[in-house]
């Protein structure tokens, strides 16, 4: 029975597609009951059980910080919703303040950890306030508006890692201020995520963060900008008690669980290490850690100065190559940058993510590899192009180039995004004859 437990999963009761299908379809579907104000706490429980069943079991597809951001903001938001088989809007009572208070503290660990994480690593890049000079076109999936960021002179990069800096390191303490503070809090935020938002792709990790810091608001600031606060109505808002809320014997116990080992994770962020805490807290942490559900956060802790890039190839004789290309990930000079957000292409995210690894620490892709050589319709339909629709390939093989942004005369001189230099072969060649029977 502990395997539950150490891997939290579903998929125990089947491994095949069919299971797969039902944990997304019915991950939607409860999700649309929550949306409806149907069972939200079935529903909200339901959705957080069926996406840490995926998360479980898609390894390295499955591990972004957002996907755990969602499945913690997903276990405090059961808690957040009254025990109700429907939601009545007009006359609900006010949330739990302690499962509030919860959520708002996840927010402050979220922004804090990002800047702590940043100055911590002793990154000279981050430390000399260089940083996004770098990142606009070294992140895995740029936009198109990356490229003109990142053509911006040196002090706007500056000027942009010191307001950088203060959102993450200096804003979050305002969320456990009085409401004028949060306010503020709130308006530096969402501006934050907004930039991030336009000039990279980072799945739904911008509308998860901006979701979590409308709890810095309350119900006065809606009613002012309603048409009902021109007509005298008061900016106040009471429940009439229609729900019921959760029982203090239940609500209690776990608000004091989530919120020890999210101290625990806070002070292993700061630290970076385990070193000098107590040997039962760093049990506790691993004890709970398979939930995935009280989690450590912080992007970018170190800046990639350069960008290698993977670029798959195939040939029918060993001789003549030519290339697959992905839909959103760097491939074709001369491609815009797209935006993708909220939707995630994993495999091109992780093609990123192998091009800093080597051939040999990315099982996955040599797996693809293969796949290629059998034209597997359902990879090949994960690519933008499929250079031999008339049957796979007998060779594939995998070159690693570094890519740069162009500059404005380059760019205008030719129309291409980008320039990229080879830098030799990434996986040996492989031929469809080395493929297991």
């Amino acid at each position: 029975p502990e395997r539950f437990w150490w891997v939290p999963t579903l998929a125990w009761l089947s491994a095949g597609p069919g299971m797969l299908h039902f944990l997304c379809a019915g991950g939607a579907a409860l999700s649309l009951l929550v949306l409806f104000g149907l069972a939200p706490t079935l529903g909200l429980a339901g959705a957080w059980a069926f996406y840490l069943s995926l998360s479980s079991i898609s390894q390295t597809f499955l591990s972004y910080q957002w996907d755990a951001l969602l499945l913690e903001t997903g276990l405090l938001a059961i808690f957040l919703s009254p025990p109700a088989w429907r939601l009545r809007f007009s006359s609900s009572s006010p949330p739990s303040r302690t499962t509030l208070l919860l959520l708002r503290w996840l927010l402050f660990r979220l922004m804090f950890s990002s800047g702590i994480v940043k100055l911590g690593s002793g990154d000279p890049m981050w430390r000399s306030l260089t940083a996004l000079r770098y990142h606009y076109e070294t992140q895995p999936l740029p936009s198109a508006i990356s490229w003109f960021v990142h053509q911006l002179p040196a002090g706007f990069q500056t000027v942009s890692c010191v307001f950088l800096f203060l959102v993450e390191l200096v804003i979050p303490f305002l969320v456990f201020l009085p409401r004028r503070a949060r306010h503020l809090a709130f308006g530096f935020f969402v501006a934050l995520q907004a930039l991030i938002a336009l000039t990279g792709n980072y799945a739904f990790f911008n509308l998860l963060a901006v979701a979590l810091c409308f709890l810095l608001l309350d119900d006065a600031v809606f009613l002012r900008l309603s048409s009902r606060a021109q007509r005298g109505i008061s900016p106040s808002i009471r429940g009439n008690g229609a729900h019921r809320q959760w029982p203090r014997w239940l609500l209690i116990p776990v608000a004091a669980v989530l919120f020890t080992a999210s101290v625990l994770q806070l002070a292993l962020t700061v630290r970076r290490n385990a070193e000098g805490l107590p040997r039962a807290a760093i049990r506790f942490v691993e004890l709970i850690s398979p939930l995935q559900s009280v989690n450590r956060y912080g992007l970018f802790a170190v800046m990639t100065p350069r960008r290698p890039e993977i670029v798959v190839e195939g040939s029918a004789d060993g001789k003549t190559w030519r290339s697959y290309e992905f839909r959103w990930k760097p491939g074709d000079v001369f491609r815009s940058p797209r935006f993708v957000a909220p939707h995630q292409p994993r495999v091109d995210w992780q093609m990123w993510f192998a091009a800093l690894e080597s051939c040999r620490d990315n099982r996955w892709l040599v797996n693809l590899l293969g796949r290629l050589l059998q034209g597997e319709p359902s990879v090949l339909r994960l690519l933008a192009t499929n250079p031999f629709p008339a049957g796979p390939p007998r060779y594939v093989r995998t070159l690693l180039y570094e890519y740069r942004f162009t500059d404005r005369a380059t760019r205008k001189a030719t129309g291409a995004w980008w320039t990229r230099q080879l830098q030799g072969a990434y996986c040996p060649v492989v031929s469809r004859e080395m493929l297991t029977p």
